[in-house]
């Protein structure tokens, strides 16, 4: 077959990577002028499974109350009347509950964990370099609390066999000597040693290299314009630079795949919630982070790459707004420097953000639409560097007629009608 893919972020190009493979004939189509230069560019770069958890848990909206509130908030919420954004987020709450997050987690827990073993069988196969690192994640607890509120989530990763430390202070600092010299105070940690990080961009656009000259074709600064259709099927992709035709075609356009699928009467739940990095470069590699730290309570990840720091999070509701308020800019920095207070030095932050595509319960939609040659492989949230490579085999499975890889109830679009 002929398959259009719509989207060169991680996603998309992941995608066509496992289409090529399994024989088809691919075209990838994006507006930007090369790949992974949107929510991809930028990401905090860490492949966690074992973090793989819904936005939407029990206690959220008390939270967000207080996070609203704070100096450095990892939340901001500019509400307008915008009715996408409402209908979000009445549906985030409904999935607020302790039902709701075991289950929603449990669905992203175990596509992400199979897609990190994709990931590292690609790497081997491809011999890919991305400044990747496979030295875990610390999660650093601030308050007690913060560490007995982490049981229900060692209950999930026990369920799923997944490996993990609990650390005390002392441990933490063993995990990550820089933390020795932090300026916070802190309780202890859940350290999950199979993750893994890496620069998603360079990986993507090596990807791409890899696949340009096996015979895919990327057709970048094509902006795409609409999906016609014809009964339940689409017909053609109408982009500024002529028409696109082919016998299936992948939806990977993030947070912007709604937009183009309106006009077909298919209601995506996902909307942009958008987050913040900035990349810095190591001062002191002593004192620098050795993988990749979550700070808990502004919700941030300080991820080393190479000799770059990444620090990225915060979670602002704004709808497609792509500004830099200085504020949030001020919040990354608080934060590496409040834990690692010698690994950077002053200077240019590489400040940037990103529109990550979230729905209201937290797994992607994968697979089939009610349009038999439309498919979707959309909706990550934070999680599409950790999920890329398992959402990818999955959707190139259902594509080429064959049974999935691994079980993917719950990963559809037909959830939402239940």
């Amino acid at each position: 077959m002929r398959v259009i893919v719509l989207g060169a972020g991680v996603v998309g190009v992941t995608a066509a990577h496992y289409l090529h493979r399994a024989g088809h004939e691919v075209v990838v189509v994006d507006r930007q002028p090369g790949a992974a230069l949107e929510t991809s560019f930028a990401n905090a770069g860490e492949v966690s499974p074992g973090y793989a958890s819904p936005w939407a848990a029990p206690g959220i909206p008390a939270k967000a109350i207080r996070w609203l509130l704070m100096r450095h908030a990892p939340l901001i919420l500019r509400p307008s009347f915008d009715m996408a954004m409402l209908r979000w987020l009445a549906a985030m709450l409904r999935n607020c509950t302790e039902a709701r997050y075991a289950l929603n987690k449990s669905r992203m827990v175990g596509l992400a964990e199979f897609s990190r073993d994709e990931l590292i069988a690609l790497r081997g196969e491809l011999g890919i370099e991305y400044d990747q690192r496979s030295l875990g994640t610390l999660q650093l607890f601030r308050t007690a609390k913060q560490v007995d509120a982490s049981a229900k989530d060692v209950d999930v990763l026990r369920s799923y066999g997944v490996p993990f430390e609990l650390l005390d202070r002392a441990g933490c600092i063993d995990a990550e000597p820089g933390l020795a010299l932090s300026n916070g105070s802190f309780e202890g940690g859940l350290r999950l040693p199979n993750d893994e990080t890496g620069d998603c961009h360079l990986f993507t656009n090596r990807l791409v290299d890899r696949l340009m000259s096996s015979g895919v074709e990327f057709r970048f600064c094509t902006r795409i314009l609409g999906l016609d259709a014809s009964g339940r099927e689409i017909t053609r992709v109408r982009t500024d630079g002529g028409d696109v035709r082919g016998d299936a075609y992948l939806l990977a356009l993030g947070s912007y795949s709604p937009i183009l699928v309106r006009p077909l009467g298919i209601q995506l739940p996902v909307y942009p919630v958008k987050g913040y990095s900035i990349t810095v470069p190591i001062a002191d590699p002593a004192q620098a982070p050795v993988s990749t730290l979550l700070d808990e309570t502004y919700k941030i990840a300080i991820t080393r790459l190479g000799a770059r720091i990444r620090v990225g999070g915060m979670a602002e509701i704004s709808g497609y707004n792509r500004s830099l308020p200085k504020q949030r800019e001020a919040t990354l920095l608080h934060c590496v420097n409040d834990l690692f207070p010698k690994a950077t030095s002053a200077g240019e932050t590489g400040f940037w953000s990103g529109l990550r595509p979230m729905t209201p319960d937290g797994p992607p939609i994968l697979g089939a639409t009610r349009v038999s040659n439309l498919f979707l492989n959309t909706g990550h949230g934070t999680l599409g560097w950790t999920m890329a490579c398992g959402s990818a085999a999955v959707t190139a499975a259902i594509i080429s007629g064959d049974r999935p890889p691994i079980d993917i109830k719950g990963l559809g679009l037909e959830r939402y009608r239940q």
